[in-house]
């Protein structure tokens, strides 16, 4: 429950009347069968993100959202509320005064924050110390990723200790000169520099016109024209004009972007040729649309 708020709280909320029954219960006012109303105060949700290696005493930030009908929960504070994970227990507790951040035409009241708003009560065992193999899974699954970081993990401890799993997982044997030191043998595995294979793939937001290519997108023979715009990739002999771009088969979607980029192309027809260009099977890569 969030108290203190200049009227901007739930209205005829049973769900909040209920609580503050229940509130004032455990503070020794009774005050069953009687309706409980304030615009001062908001029922709330309260959400946080428990860090890894969290050890109790240590504050985290939380997030806190109206569930009722209130305006505003801007200067409100949070009574003290015990924060449960999925399988029921306490894991910290929260309490304080929630702040909203952003400029006040467009920030959203309703939801806010308290920095350092809750003090973990309970340690998050995890012991690294004494285990006989450890496994990586990696944040972008990829074959090429996963055997590199092999190779290179390898060649740092001078032996076989890794070995990949499938395409998103690496599995490190504990060497003997790192027995007891789990510690120190992760330190090492994660200062190694692991070139990660890129997708060969292009993104682009149609609202923004923003386009993110990949290095291995390339371009097949294709011709494609466009709003007076005409693409052709393949003979190196044809020349460019103001209104033709050619190039070489097996060019990237950079190459082909800077060359429409150098003829005014606007940012919708780039993305029209891109899309038409995919549809020809020309595009040797994904093509993504937010």
């Amino acid at each position: 429950i969030v108290v203190g708020l200049k009227g901007t709280g739930d209205g005829k909320s049973e769900f909040t009347s209920k609580s503050m029954v229940r509130m004032l219960d455990k503070l020794g006012v009774k005050l069953e069968g009687q309706d409980v109303q304030s615009k001062n105060v908001a029922a709330v949700i309260v959400t946080a993100t428990l860090p890894a290696f969290a050890k109790a005493g240590n504050p985290m930030d939380i997030t806190v959202s109206s569930v009722g009908d209130a305006s505003s929960l801007q200067g409100g504070t949070l009574l003290q509320t015990p924060l449960r994970a999925g399988n029921e227990q306490v894991y910290a507790v929260a309490q304080g005064t929630v702040v909203i951040s952003g400029d006040s035409k467009d920030a959203q009241l309703t939801s806010g924050r308290i920095p350092n708003g809750a003090i973990i009560e309970k340690d998050i065992q995890s012991d690294f110390s004494n285990r006989k193999m450890y496994r990586i899974t990696l944040h972008n699954p990829d074959f090429t990723t996963a055997a590199r970081s092999v190779l290179t993990i390898n060649r740092e401890l001078g032996g076989h200790y890794a070995s990949a799993k499938d395409a998103g997982t690496v599995d490190i044997v504990t060497p003997f000169a790192y027995e007891h030191r789990g510690v120190e043998l992760l330190a090492t595995i994660e200062s190694i520099e692991i070139n990660p294979d890129m997708r060969a793939v292009v993104i682009i937001n149609e609202k923004s016109g923003t386009v993110v290519i990949g290095d291995k997108v390339k371009i097949s023979k294709v011709a494609v024209s466009h709003n007076g715009i005409s693409v052709k990739v393949g003979n190196p002999k044809d020349k460019p004009s103001n209104d033709k771009i050619a190039l070489i088969q097996g060019a990237s979607v950079g190459d082909l972007v800077e060359s429409l980029n150098k003829v005014g192309t606007t940012p919708k027809d780039l993305i029209n040729l891109l899309q038409a260009i995919k549809a020809a099977g020309a595009l040797q890569g994904e093509l993504e649309i937010l």
